[in-house]
This record gives structure tokens, C-alpha cells and sequence, in this order.
């Protein structure tokens, strides 16, 4: 069976749903070998861990880098239901990380908008991928945050 993008964005919305029974801002993340194994899976963690930098993106990078043995992910791919944020951009530009993709677009706290040159040189960006879903996992989260009745 061919996996497609939207295959490994619903992995990554899987990881995003688990960070909210959690009490996490929902938002997952997964890294894909250029196999297509999923090697790295995370969501995020900064309520639990007490810890700014626990986000989906570091949490998957940490995991796949583990698996693989090392800290270069060149040809992987990272899915994750958010635009990262520039941390979490620089971390993606360190590991090489070849190939990033992402659902919804974050335009206050998005690396596009703080540091689009933040990724490897080389890395390509895919944007959109289950976009409304995504964005609606997000939005309601907040929205229930702000208006819990």
C-alpha cells in the first residue's frame, strides 16, 4: 500500500488527539523515513513536563533520532498538524530534516513569520494537508479555553 501525505498528517492529528485527552495543546507530529516507516511520533508535552521546549516537533525529532542513531534526519519527513514555531524550525534546520509539511498555518507564532529562513537550505515545505481539520482540532481547543461553558 502507497502512503500518502495525508496518510501520515492523520498519524500525526492521531498524536495531536492524544496531546488534548492529555491536556495538551493539541498538536502532533511524526517523522517519516525515507522507507516510509514512522520512526518519531510526538505531541505536545509542556503542560506535563513543565517545559517550554516539550513541543510535538522536539518530542518526534528526539524519538526518530533515537531510532535511527543518530542526529541527522536528511531524507525524513516531518509531519505536523501546526506550522512550527521558530524553536522548533531551527531544531528541524539542525537536524537537516529534508522535507517538512504541515496542516494549518500559525500566523502569530509561525516560524514564516519570525524566521523563513529557518529550515535547512535544502529542506522542501508542503503546507495545507488536512488543513480544515487541523485547524479545527486547534481553534476549538482555544475556544473552549477561553470560553469553557
Amino acid at each position: 500500500m502507497k502512503r500518502d501525505d495525508n496518510f501520515y498528517m492523520q498519524e500525526a492529528l492521531r498524536e495531536a488527539r492524544r496531546a488534548l485527552e492529555e491536556g495538551e495543546i493539541p498538536i502532533g507530529a511524526v517523522v517519516v523515513s525515507p522507507r516510509g516507516d514512522i520512526i518519531g511520533r510526538g505531541h505536545n508535552l509542556t503542560e506535563t513536563l513543565r517545559d517550554v521546549t516539550a513541543h510535538a516537533e522536539m518530542q518526534a525529532l528526539t524519538a526518530a533520532a533515537d531510532a535511527i542513531g543518530g542526529k541527522y534526519l536528511t531524507d525524513c519527513t516531518l509531519y505536523v498538524t501546526v506550522e512550527p514555531c521558530i524553536m522548533c524550525a531551527g531544531a528541524l534546520g539542525w537536524a537537516q530534516v529534508g522535507r517538512v509539511v504541515y496542516g494549518t498555518s500559525d500566523e502569530k507564532r509561525g516560524y514564516q513569520r519570525f524566521a523563513p529562513e529557518a529550515l535547512h537550505p535544502k529542506a522542501t515545505v508542503t503546507t495545507g494537508i488536512l488543513e480544515e481539520e487541523c485547524r479545527r482540532l486547534i481553534q476549538d481547543f482555544f475556544r473552549r479555553k477561553r470560553h469553557p461553558n
